[in-house]
């Protein structure tokens, strides 16, 4: 079975990714040839060539990293710089084309990413999109916090900060990692002897670390801590603990949060105690003592994310709304990497095609409504970046043929094949820099979210 689950999410995640890839690449193709250009190559990915066929004079290709793709136009100087393009072998003298046909040609690939979102959001409308009802609930908090003195107490739930709904944790952290500020207002409700009542608060959010500078807010979550990766050489390693284990309680003291087994583990320091978890269903106790690693106190596990309920939205949301807060969400995003000392969200916090793959993997597991909706995510995010205006990127070539519109002369050849083979230089450095922190330092991220269990709901009632 574990086989077989491995076998449908490997080629789910290619099939969906490679989908991405194909229609942006097939807007270049269709619209080069609706504009009379030579077409050497359509390939889907780079490196080399696993398969291979030659139609029409038009060599079609699926080469090794599926990392993305090209159409080989020598007219356009585009994947030259990056396959490394052969001048000799240009026998056959071209016939100039026009600036404006160039920008059709570098618009037609990100005009065909939308348009596979909004198809896909489509789909998603129809069929339903499941939405986390796992609410976020404080749990345990340090009574000398600043969080405890402004009345914020174990068992309320967050519902709205500065005025927009949050239906999760996952939504917290996104909008205060993203937000130049770290002062925000945090609407609770709070159970009471009159029924359900709200108050707001001003909290600050903190850097998670110096070596993590993204700022959270300083609010434990109200769930039992879960055992991800179990450390070599730790306390934890050394008692029997597991992955998946659940912390039910220290010292005889019950654990409601991560929090709060932090917490209880400063307060015991160094001591030998009993530690108690759910594993499979039944509870076993485990003598353990903690180590002091410069000054905190720990065993050495890290924290799984908490198991998310899921309840089915159908319909989902519209089109338009599902696209629409998808570029809202890349917008924040490319303003917090324009203001890291404000957001800490820098270069390395992005993830490159190892992390793109290993999340669509993850939503694959889970459900294939919600894969569907990361690739909404994903199609407009290609959109975007690829109207950057750069070199080698669809942005740049728009740019060029702009300039060489208005002013009615071609870019000297030498100019552009110096920016664009340094800019594809550049670019996959950054790919590459990137992708060393998706498998280095954020691989235990993604092994944990493939496997955090959730549970899908049926269909909400559509009076709720």
């Amino acid at each position: 079975m574990v086989i077989l689950t491995t076998i449908y999410v490997v080629a789910a995640v290619l099939l969906l990714f490679g989908a991405a890839i194909f229609v942006h690449e097939w807007g270049h193709f269709y619209v080069a040839r609706k504009c009379g250009m030579k077409v050497e190559e359509f390939a889907i990915g780079f490196g080399k060539i696993l398969w291979k066929r030659e139609k029409d004079g038009i060599l079609y290709t699926i080469r090794m990293i599926p990392a993305g793709g090209f159409v080989k136009l020598p007219q356009m100087l585009t994947s030259e710089a990056i396959e490394g393009g052969n001048e000799t072998e240009k026998t056959e003298p071209l016939p100039d084309i026009s600036p404006w046909a160039k920008i059709a040609v570098a618009v037609a690939g990100p005009i065909m990413n939308v348009v596979f979102a909004f198809v896909l959001a489509g789909i998603i409308y129809f069929v339903g999109l499941p939405e986390s009802i796992t609410p976020p609930i404080v749990g345990a908090l340090d009574k000398e916090s600043e969080e405890s003195s402004l009345g914020v107490r174990e068992g309320d739930i967050i519902i709205k900060i500065d005025g927009e709904e949050i239906p999760s944790w996952e939504e917290i952290n996104k909008l205060t990692m993203l937000s130049l500020t770290n002062r925000f207002a945090v609407t609770f409700q709070r159970q009471s002897d009159s029924g359900m009542e709200e108050y707001t608060a001003t909290l600050t959010a903190k850097p998670v670390s110096e070596e993590m500078p993204l700022k959270l807010l300083q609010l434990p979550s109200k769930y039992r801590p879960i055992a991800g990766k179990v450390m070599e050489n730790g306390a934890a390693e050394a008692a029997g603990l597991k992955a998946k284990d659940e912390i039910i309680s220290l010292g005889g003291v019950p654990v409601g949060g991560p929090g709060q087994l932090i917490s209880a583990l400063q307060e015991n320091g160094t001591n030998r105690t009993e530690i108690v978890v759910l594993r499979e269903g039944g509870e076993m106790t485990f003598p353990i003592t903690p180590k002091d690693v410069e000054g905190v106190i720990m065993i050495g596990v890290q924290f799984a994310p908490a198991p998310q309920t899921y309840i089915v939205r159908n319909p989902g949301p519209t089109p338009i709304e599902n696209v629409s807060g998808v570029a809202t969400l890349m917008w924040r995003t490319i303003n917090a990497l324009f203001h890291p000392k404000e957001t800490g969200v820098g270069v390395k916090d992005l993830s490159g095609p190892v992390g793109i793959l290993a999340m669509l993997g993850a939503w694959v597991k889970t459900d294939y409504r919600l894969a569907l909706n990361f690739l909404v995510l994903l199609n407009v995010n290609l959109a975007i970046l690829n109207m950057l205006p750069i070199p080698v990127l669809d942005g740049g070539h728009t740019v060029m043929g702009f300039i060489e519109g208005i002013f009615r002369r071609k870019i000297p050849v030498k100019i552009l094949e110096w920016t664009t083979t340094c800019f594809a230089v550049a670019l996959i450095s950054l790919m590459l820099y990137i992708t060393f922190h998706d498998v280095f330092e954020r691989s235990d991220l993604f092994i944990d979210m493939f496997k955090n269990e959730s549970e899908i709901k049926g269909p909400a009632d559509p009076g709720e």
